[in-house]
Formats: C-alpha cells, sequence, structure tokens
C-alpha cells in the first residue's frame, strides 16, 4: 500500500478477540464495521475499554458455565469534552474510570485527563504536550507516558492528580509505551536507540534499563508484561513494513510471546511468535491481559473495500 492508503482506515472493519495462551484458541467477542482500537482488561475481569472515533467504550464480558467468553452490554463512557481520545489509555486501578490521551482544540495536541464512569468532569493531569499515556502503578498514584519535550520523545511520570513530571530517559530517539508491572517495580517500554526498535525495561526511577529483545528483522513494539510477572507479549512489525520508529495501521504483523524470568545462565529467552494477523496500530497499544495472566484481548483489521 502506498502511505496514504496505509493511513486511509474509512471503511475498516474490527474484530475484538480473546487468545488463551496455554491452549493457543482465539475466542471473537464482537465484530465492529468501525475502527475501534486498544483493549485494556478490567482487573476484576468483568469487563473491557477501548476507544473508537475519540470516544471510550466499556463492554461487559459474559462468561458461561465452561468459562468461554461473550461480548455483553456496551455503554460509551461519560467523557464530555474529551471527545478525541486515541489508542493511549489506562484503567484506574480503584475501578473509577481511566485516564486517556485526547487531541485538544487549542492545538490538536495530545494531553492526560481522567474520565469516570459516574459522570464526573474530566480533570487535566498534563497540561504540557504532546503526552500519551500507557502505565499507571498498581496504588493508582502515578502515571508513565511517552511524551516530546524540545525535539526527543522520551518517558516520563507523573503523580496521577497532576504536578511536577520526572524524566526517566534520554537516549536519543523514540521511547515509548512506557507500563509498569504489578508490583511497581519495574516500567516495560520499547526504544529505537539500538537502531531497531526492541523491548526494554528498567526500574521505577529510571535506573537499570536494560534491553530485552535483539531481533535483527523485526521492530519491536509495546511489550505488556503479565500480572502474575511471568510473561511478555508484543506487537512486531517485520523490518521490511516499517522504518524502526514507526507503528502504523494496515500491516501485517506478529503477536510475539517471551518470558519475563531470566534463565540460570542470566539470559532470556527469545520470543516466540505466537499469531500472525492484519493490523499494527490499535491491535495491542495498551496493556490487554485479563487478571489470569492466561488470556489477553486484541483487535484484528478487515481493510476497507
Amino acid at each position: 500500500m502506498s502511505p496514504g492508503d496505509t493511513w486511509n482506515r474509512n471503511g475498516d472493519k474490527s474484530i475484538l478477540q480473546v487468545f488463551d495462551i496455554e491452549t493457543s484458541r482465539i475466542t471473537s467477542l464482537k465484530r465492529f464495521d468501525f475502527v475501534i482500537e486498544a483493549p485494556n482488561w478490567s482487573a476484576d475481569g468483568t469487563y473491557l475499554t477501548y476507544n473508537s472515533n475519540g470516544r471510550i467504550y466499556k463492554m461487559d464480558l459474559i462468561r458461561d458455565s465452561d468459562g468461554n467468553l461473550a461480548a455483553g452490554k456496551i455503554e460509551e463512557v461519560p467523557s464530555y469534552y474529551v471527545n478525541n481520545c486515541n489508542n493511549d489509555h489506562v484503567l484506574d486501578p480503584d475501578g473509577s474510570g481511566l485516564y486517556v490521551s485526547h487531541h485538544t482544540k487549542e492545538d490538536g495536541l495530545s494531553r492526560i485527563y481522567k474520565i469516570f464512569f459516574d459522570g464526573r468532569m474530566p480533570q487535566l493531569v498534563t497540561p504540557l504536550a504532546p503526552s500519551y499515556l500507557h502505565g499507571i502503578t498498581p496504588d493508582g498514584k502515578h502515571l508513565a507516558y511517552c511524551a516530546e519535550r524540545n525535539g526527543e520523545y522520551d518517558i516520563y511520570t507523573i503523580p496521577a492528580e497532576g504536578g511536577n513530571e520526572t524524566q526517566l530517559t534520554t537516549a536519543r530517539g523514540l521511547n515509548d509505551g512506557p507500563e509498569y508491572d504489578c508490583k511497581g517495580e519495574y516500567i516495560y517500554f520499547n526504544s529505537v536507540r539500538t537502531g531497531r526498535m526492541q523491548a526494554w525495561r528498567m526500574k521505577v526511577d529510571g535506573s537499570e534499563q536494560e534491553q530485552l529483545t535483539f531481533d535483527e528483522h523485526r521492530n519491536t513494539w509495546f511489550p505488556h508484561i503479565s500480572p502474575d510477572l511471568q510473561k511478555i507479549v508484543m506487537v512486531a512489525y517485520l523490518e521490511t513494513d516499517v522504518r524502526p520508529g514507526e507503528h502504523v495501521p494496515n500491516k501485517m504483523v506478529e503477536l510475539r510471546l517471551m518470558s519475563a524470568n531470566k534463565s540460570e545462565n542470566g539470559t532470556l529467552d527469545t520470543p516466540k511468535t505466537i499469531l500472525k494477523l492484519f493490523g499494527g496500530q490499535g491491535t495491542i497499544n495498551v496493556n490487554s491481559w485479563a487478571p489470569d495472566s492466561k488470556h489477553f484481548a486484541f483487535v484484528v483489521y478487515e481493510k476497507g473495500r
């Protein structure tokens, strides 16, 4: 496709699916005749959230007596003027709502807000822009995000109620996709600093930055750590399809899985491809692991005709 066709998502259809890592079974929850993106799975396992056409939606999950999942009621999360949300959003652990990245009207740049399930008015967190949210601490008190400041994209943290931001990375090039593990000890992210986009992690204060993947022929994005801290799922583009700093839609991509733990000799396993699909941007931008660490949600796309 030409670059224009790649980003033209008019008429694209979306299929929200769940992958079982123990059986490799795929469950299709719902097909949409429009683009949805970036499912988040609630901490209690009862619903998913996703973005579509600038708004955030909540989908209840129905589980039958055999444990099979199906889509339930779908509701728009009230967000008022926060109506241009992208696919960078996370659920507050207390269940009160979501933190979202919204392109504000004054300049079109992304800023982080909190929106609430009970209909309270949104709250601004990051006056500085652009800021793209990806992570929240287990206690809900701090956020991690990618932000462009002075021409460089780096990883920052900020109190969830707002305040001063803290810069954690300084490597040249794009550093993106930061998310906390469920113990609040590490931040997982992706960085182009070694030439290709690869998965990394660091301590929450920015120390001990460590490369996790070393793929010579893929660009790896958005490493998502499972709640049990054992597994990492990520999306990868072939080197011939994108430049290292691009994560575009309408491409064949791979979902890859690796252990989060080092072997006895101190090395990490090489990720393995568990699924190939048509997608990319929107497929798995934010952490979508189920609380049982056995399932994760993702989106497959069909190109509009």
